[in-house]
């Protein structure tokens, strides 16, 4: 048979035998999605013809309890039309049938402990900051040090500016944490703090400063998949936020943490340029370490937190707590910043802890934004409080 007609005979086979095949057999048509319009609204779609229901979260919500309906476009397409919405970086995710979802056809995705989640960036002046830019970059290093007062090595990630392995000079430090749940990676993967801290630097608007970020939980060593695959938690160990709040991470972060660093990085070591923030749970150690350690901090940034006296806090003892902050006070730090959205469910104890602070007399800036606990907000606070830093 020559070859002309074994091609068509082919040909011939093909087109009896194609259109038999069954729908999911045959290659479905790519789904776009998240599709931005011009006027920044945003098209989300989910190939899914076997679900009953689909909904979706986003970080654009006030409330995250809520979630947005998506109804069914065709036989397996659902589709929802959202905004327009502020420029800006957000996190979304799909429900389908009750069960959390990644958007398959999107491959940006961002972890913060166990919470994985679609990245979703809308083009605009803020989310300039955020996005990768053609500026001169700083190095991300994750580092392993040893930790004697929790009895392992652990994990942080530092920031060391642009130019710095060059530069001979020595910088300030920024200590920066994590919320409950979170781990060492969590302001890099959401918080999008090395392109933040390149692109205000770049500009000119914030100074050269080395950013150190640790994992606030002191049962572990690192993010998952990056601690010991088979180390077991030690028995009556407290496990999640209880861990966080046993005292551990405060303490070796004084006695750990930052003798290391300043024994191997090249920085100012004195309380002018050294500074610490933290948000949710990051906060509340912001505010244990500075408060047992007035005087070795100038600059603190407490985001999202307040007076932490609920059932998870250890032995809260307020007359404790003003005698604390009395010391702070006379320590006269540079800048003690506070920042809390409108809708955050953690807004009354940040009231509290305003009118505790006015009391006594302790100076502070206050910074409050729409929108509740996310990281929408904890970029945009970041973004505003380095270049407040060591001025």
């Amino acid at each position: 048979m020559n070859k002309n007609l074994t091609l068509v005979c082919l040909i011939y086979l093909a087109c009896l035998v194609w259109p038999t095949l069954s729908v999911a057999q045959q290659r479905p048509i790519p789904v776009v999605s998240p599709e931005i319009l011009a006027d920044n609204s945003v098209i989300f779609r989910l190939r899914a013809p076997n679900a009953k229901s689909v909904r979706l979260i986003g970080t654009w919500l006030k409330d995250l309890r809520n979630t947005v309906e998506v109804p069914r476009n065709d036989s397996t397409l659902f589709e929802v039309k959202v905004g327009p919405l502020p420029a800006d970086m957000y996190e979304y995710r799909f429900i389908v049938d009750g069960i959390p979802l990644l958007d398959p056809s999107n491959n940006v995705v961002t972890r913060d402990g166990s919470i994985f989640e679609n990245r979703l960036i809308l083009p605009g002046a803020q989310t300039q900051l955020y996005d990768v830019q053609a500026v001169p970059h700083g190095t991300l290093s994750a580092v392993w040090y040893p930790s004697p007062t929790i009895g392992m090595d652990r994990r942080m990630e530092i920031y060391t500016p642009p130019g710095y392995e060059k530069s001979g000079k020595k910088y300030p430090v920024l200590y920066l944490f994590h919320g409950g749940g979170g781990d060492e990676e969590g302001w890099i993967s959401r918080g999008r703090t090395n392109y933040i801290l390149d692109n205000l630097i770049a500009a000119g608007k914030a100074l050269p400063v080395i950013v150190v970020m640790t994992n606030g939980v002191p049962n572990v060593a690192a993010a998952p998949g990056e601690r010991p695959a088979f180390a077991k938690a030690t028995a009556g160990e407290p496990v999640g936020i209880q861990s966080m709040t046993t005292g551990k991470f405060e303490t070796t972060l004084i006695n750990d943490v930052i003798p290391y660093v300043e024994a191997n990085y090249r920085v100012l070591a004195d309380p002018a340029h050294r500074a610490i923030a933290g948000l949710s749970m990051g906060g509340y150690h912001t505010q244990q370490i500075t408060n047992a350690n007035p005087g070795t901090f100038g600059y603190i940034g407490v985001m999202s937190m307040g007076v932490f006296d609920g059932p998870m806090a250890r032995n809260y003892n307020k007359e404790e707590h003003i005698k604390q902050l009395q010391a702070l006070k006379q320590a006269n730090p540079k800048l003690y910043w506070i920042a809390c959205g409108k809708d955050d469910f953690l807004y009354e104890g940040v009231t509290r802890l305003r009118a505790l602070y006015d009391q006594i007399g302790l100076s502070y800036t206050y910074r409050e934004s729409e929108g509740g606990h996310t990281w929408v907000n904890w970029r945009l606070y970041l973004a505003e409080l380095a270049p407040m830093l060591f001025r």
